[in-house]
């Protein structure tokens, strides 16, 4: 299928590894120019040259942390004239509700809801007096069905996601499309991290950490960065205009939910 996305321009955020590499892998592979963001200066710049060889596109990139305010500013300049969105940051830690005071809160919104937050703000002007664009928000299965131990993620997704379903409605007469892709475990270095976090509190092996969690999954494995990144190019191409406002999940069935 031709997604008619060729020669658009995208910022992809936190796109260095993991799913948000994913993303811009699927994109690129579209024909789209890349502005791709991470911290790490090393992983952006080895990411970009892998995907300039493999697809012949343009990748500019932004090393910063997004989720400051001087990381925001840098991103959005390299950025201005963008037609696709895709934000991402990494989620807080784990932990239990005793554990978080407001300053704990505060971070999460920040990372996780604040960000994405000001770069539609910045963005979507643009797109909306171009006539097309499109916004990816990559949250998490949690905003369907909480995580107990990642509380401040839960949160702050949830209030994202509350921006978006009314934001969505008033861009979307101008040609512009924001939806959330809500990922369950996938293979990356978050879910790397969670799988320690198990392994520790219970005393068990990675594998078997691993393992435990896989059993949870209808699926009976984790997700990859390249089905995810592959839903992502569908959501930004010229096929998906009619989809307005929604929270798709991409959780190999863990979410035991009708609607």
């Amino acid at each position: 299928m031709n997604y008619g996305i060729t020669g658009k321009r995208a910022l992809v955020c936190a796109a260095s590894k993991g799913l948000g590499r994913g993303c811009a892998e699927a994109l690129a592979a579209e024909g789209v120019n890349l502005v791709i963001n991470a911290r790490g200066t090393e992983a952006l710049e080895a990411a970009a040259a892998e995907i300039r060889a493999a697809h012949g596109v343009e990748v500019r990139t932004v090393a910063a942390d997004i989720t400051t305010q001087e990381g925001q500013a840098q991103v959005i300049e390299a950025a201005q004239d963008v037609d696709i969105l895709v934000t991402n940051a990494g989620g807080p830690p784990p932990g239990l509700w005793t554990d978080w005071d407001r300053d704990d809160f505060i971070a999460a919104l920040d990372a996780n809801m604040l960000t994405p937050i000001a770069l539609m703000k910045a963005l979507l002007p643009g797109m909306m007096e171009r006539g097309w664009g499109r916004v990816v928000n990559i949250t998490s299965q949690s905003v369907k069905s909480p995580i107990p131990v990642l509380g401040l993620s839960n949160s702050a997704r949830a209030g994202l996601t509350g921006y978006v379903a009314g934001t969505s409605r008033q861009v979307a007469p101008h040609g512009v499309t924001i939806n959330n892709l809500l990922p369950g475990i996938h293979a990356t270095d978050r879910a790397d991290s969670l799988d320690r976090g198990v392994s520790e509190q219970q005393g068990i092996s990675m594998d078997e950490a691993r393992a435990q969690r896989q059993a949870t999954i209808p699926a009976r494995r984790y997700g990859t960065a390249e089905e995810f990144g592959a839903m992502c190019a569908f959501l930004c191409s010229d096929k998906a205009g009619f989809i307005v406002g929604q929270n798709i999940l991409l959780d190999g069935g863990a979410v035991n939910a009708t609607l």
